[in-house]
């Protein structure tokens, strides 16, 4: 399950989305949730998701900050980090001699001497890591520019491929099912964005229900490309359908 956008928008729960999670739990499916948020560390997404209503415990969440700070450590890279000053703590610090750059979602802080000191290392030669790649947000006053634009510029300006680490890597999806011990065909992405969420888990050969939240736009329903297993109004929706179809 995603988190912005299906269970929240902004710092309000979606309309039936807390009944929706324990009307889930009532089923006893496993549950893991999958977010490519990276401006604040889990336990501030815990502390959010707790104030708003919702039973979620630390290890049920999956972030690609997380993810992208155990890749850094099992390949032993040494990283010069881009990210939001949130989540410093959780992710170390930078490398005085680096050997890869390392891209959040840093807000406000994608100032230009932060993004050209990048380039210049990714001109040297060092890859790019990056925890997520999505164009939008949906935010309470409207929809907001994600990280995906300043990986594209990074990307086009010093001639490099990124290596995506959050959805929609298939990596980030089969860590999960490791998680739960499932196999991919007893699994299900709930999601309000067509590419990384419903796009990517199919392509991982997770059946894919978008919502009609969050960053959701109507012509995503119409998608020549895309075709979700199931598209349903909101997550209370969606888990009638899972739960329906279970028994």
């Amino acid at each position: 399950v995603d988190l912005a956008g299906v269970l929240y928008v902004g710092d309000d729960a979606v309309p039936g989305a807390i009944e929706g999670l324990a009307h889930l739990r009532s089923a006893n499916l496993p549950l893991r949730f999958l977010t490519n948020t990276t401006r604040s560390p889990r336990s501030t997404i815990i502390a959010k998701l707790k104030k708003l209503g919702f039973a979620i415990a630390e290890e049920e969440i999956l972030t690609a900050a997380l993810a992208t700070k155990m890749l850094v450590v099992q390949r032993s890279l040494r990283p010069h980090y881009l990210i939001h000053p949130d989540i410093a703590y959780e992710m170390g610090p930078n490398d005085l001699a680096p050997t890869v750059v390392v891209l959040g979602d840093a807000g406000n802080h994608f100032t230009y001497d932060a993004l050209n000191a990048a380039f210049r290392l990714l001109m040297e030669g060092l890859p790019l890591l990056v925890m997520a790649k999505n164009r939008y947000f949906q935010e309470a006053d409207g929809l907001s520019l994600d990280m995906g634009a300043f990986v594209a510029a990074l990307e086009f300006s010093a001639g490099v491929q990124a290596e995506v680490v959050g959805k929609p890597s298939r990596a980030y999806f089969e860590a999960a099912l490791t998680d739960l011990g499932i196999d991919t065909s007893e699994a299900v992405m709930i999601g309000d964005d067509l590419a990384d969420d419903i796009d990517g888990a199919q392509q991982a050969g997770i059946a894919g229900i978008l919502v009609r939240t969050g960053k959701f736009r109507p012509q995503d329903a119409y998608d020549p490309r895309i075709k979700p297993a199931l598209i349903a109004d909101d997550f209370a929706a969606a888990v009638s359908a899972i739960i329906g179809e279970s028994t």
